[in-house]
């Protein structure tokens, strides 16, 4: 195995060759032979709701699940519009903060979130 390259992203030994793309199963980076990524990397950091779709400030989005509030005995229904979103650092997955009707303020992971 003299072909074997290290991810240049995370670093990883386990990447492995999917015809001309180099991938790593550990951060699911992708990049070609050549040393081109095959991803742009502001697309890398762009936040995308369940449908795919770029988020921004100031969107209004639809929670697409009923979410159970942490600490409280509320749910956020399925279906409940939140307004005026604010984008933030994903350090645990929750990269949205908003502020909720009748809940107050907390944050969402967008992957539970479409665009209205």
């Amino acid at each position: 195995m003299n072909d074997v390259q290290k991810c240049p992203k995370c670093g990883s030994e386990h990447a492995y060759r999917d015809r001309d793309l180099w991938v790593c199963p550990e951060c699911a980076h992708e990049w070609s032979a050549t040393g081109e990524a095959a991803t742009d990397s502001a697309d890398d950091t762009a936040v995308r709701d369940a449908n795919g779709n770029l988020l921004a400030d100031g969107d209004s989005v639809i929670v697409i699940k009923d979410l159970k509030v942490k600490g409280s005995s509320s749910v956020v229904k399925g279906g409940t519009k939140v307004r005026n979103i604010r984008l933030q650092e994903a350090t645990d997955g929750h990269n949205i903060a908003c502020k909720i009707d009748g809940i107050g303020a907390m944050n969402l992971k967008s992957e539970f979130v479409r665009k209205a």
